[in-house]
């Protein structure tokens, strides 16, 4: 037998299936793309079907069955095929999409997008564990590059897109127009992907989902709530902070103790793998903090519109394509697999430093480019975290790899979301009791009924309180990133030189096929 590592990349090479990875990467676009879509639609969704107390369910629904179906999803594929579970996740989510666009109330909408939500766990882990079984190691940076452009094509195109739609069309339309692109992804991947079976013998760890489901549950529910629905310090974000420790650390003596964890101990013994966790865990809150209160600065300081403020922002997005594109290439031919997330550490440092310069007198378009650093740092690490969890896992946790991932990177972007929120807040309200009165504060942000429109309408004096106010919580969330980001940059310094790449399943071998097959059997 020639089985030597040297042979694999060339036949592979020529092999690779692109109307296979077309179909992923829509499946990838699927679960990027709809959120965004969706949030800009949301107010005027809402105002047609009632129920804005409700309105926050419409987005945590599908937050918390999206994150507690992920890391299943993972296990599923690993355990009984993973091309058959991306395709189920497919349908599901389409499912859920069609539902969602007939809802007559609120009631109905939360629920369909709760069915939404498990399908989309799996598009992100489904295509990326095929990706990390299909593509060979040394292809897997020029691909994941492709991949790296999605999230930031997402956050700027999608609020445009959902604008559209809601202004030119019906807010129906903004779930439809995900239908044709996931039969697209079904019939591209049912037609283009050929894998060996990968399938192992197991069963699905039921102790270890429902205790990581109810972890994450209670996490989320927290991130969402604290500091906004209920104070930090009230007794139901005391007990769900409970729930979250204690699910959590009975999950962590659940795993170690099964015949087939749904999250396998064993990938944490590689050390790199471990430190791509964590660094995914901090580039994730620095993320999604930055791209949620970087807008509200734009509104309230810049005062430029919804749509605009998404536009300045743009050089953060386009500094994370171009680090994502170029990281994924050079991580191709190796020897960059600590240098990557070093730099990429650094830039988000320095980056977030960068951002402490924003102030009511900077000027528009200096404001907008402050970004771009932030984003370069970002997507340097976002490329390097994926490509090394991809690295340090063998064919076999493929999935359950990925979905820790992201899992971990969502969690990330969760708490510190809710963590720096919290701050942003509470300066924003320092400020305007110290300049305006504690009264007038509590007028004005009670109900969270201070918008930028309102502005225009204001005394001058009161005007350049909010706006003053607006800065002062922007500094909060960006000095919180800052420190972030510098706990990223100590960490990366750990990681090694370039972890041993796992070689993807080849699809002419026999490798998974079954115990001394030798023939290669392949997923329906």
């Amino acid at each position: 037998m020639n089985d030597h590592p040297t042979d694999t990349s060339a036949p592979d090479r020529p092999g690779l299936p692109r109307l296979g990875v077309f179909g992923l990467m829509l499946g990838i676009l699927l679960a990027t793309l709809d959120g965004q879509i969706v949030s800009t639609a949301l107010p005027t969704i809402v105002g047609d079907l009632g129920g804005l107390d409700l309105f926050a369910w419409s987005v945590t629904a599908y937050l918390l069955t999206m994150a507690a179906s992920t890391p299943i999803w993972g296990k599923l594929g690993d355990l009984y095929g993973r091309k058959g579970a991306f395709m189920n996740s497919v349908a599901l989510f389409l499912a859920g999409t069609v539902l969602c666009g007939l809802a007559q109330d609120m009631g109905q909408l939360i629920a369909f997008r709760g069915l939404q939500g498990l399908g989309a766990g799996g598009l992100m882990v489904g295509a990326l564990s095929i990706i990390g079984v299909l593509v060979p190691a040394q292809d897997r940076g020029r691909i994941q590059s492709t991949v790296g452009v999605m999230m930031p094509l997402a956050f700027v195109g999608g609020p445009l897109l959902g604008g559209f739609i809601t202004d030119s069309m019906n807010w129906r339309w903004a779930f439809y127009v995900n239908v044709p692109v996931g039969l697209v992804a079904l019939l591209a991947v049912a037609r283009g992907v050929r894998l060996p079976a990968g399938r192992v013998p197991g069963r699905i760890d039921y102790l270890g989902t429902a205790l990581l489901t109810t972890g994450i549950l209670a996490l989320t529910l927290l991130a969402g709530w604290a500091g906004t629905t209920y104070a930090w310090t009230s007794w139901q974000i005391t007990g769900l902070a409970v729930v979250v420790v204690l699910s959590l650390v009975w999950f962590v003596r659940a795993e170690l103790r099964a015949a087939d964890p749904i999250t396998p101990p064993r990938l944490f013994a590689d050390r790199d793998f471990t430190l791509a966790q964590i660094l995914s865990f901090l580039v994730g809150a620095v993320l999604f903090s930055v791209v949620n209160y970087l807008p509200q600065y734009m509104q309230f300081v810049q005062g430029a519109s919804s749509t605009a403020s998404g536009l300045l922002i743009l050089p953060l997005m386009l500094g994370m394509l171009a680090a994502q594109l170029v990281t994924g290439r050079l991580m191709d031919g190796g020897g960059l697999g600590r240098l990557v997330p070093l730099a990429g550490g650094a830039a988000t440092f320095a980056g977030t430093l960068l951002l402490l310069l924003l102030g009511t007198d900077t000027p528009l378009v200096a404001a907008s480019a402050l970004t771009l650093v932030t984003g370069l740092g970002v997507g340097a690490l976002l490329q390097s975290t994926l490509l090394t969890t991809m690295s340090s896992a063998a064919p076999r946790d493929m999935g359950a790899a990925t979905g820790t991932v992201t899992l971990v990177r969502t969690i990330g972007g969760s708490l510190g979301v809710a963590v720096l929120g919290a701050v942003q807040s509470s300066r924003m309200n320092e400020v305007l009791a110290d300049r305006l009165g504690s009264g007038t504060q509590e007028r004005l942000t009670a109900g969270g009924g201070l918008t930028p429109a309102l502005l225009k309408d204001m005394p001058g004096a009161m005007r350049d309180a909010v706006r003053d106010a607006v800065s002062s919580g922007l500094h909060g969330v960006v000095t919180g990133a800052a420190v972030l980001s510098a706990i990223a940059f100590g960490t990366a310094w750990f990681v090694r030189a370039d972890p041993a790449p796992q070689t993807a399943v080849k699809p002419t071998a026999g490798a998974g096929a079954g115990k001394g097959s030798g023939r290669t059997v392949l997923e329906d």
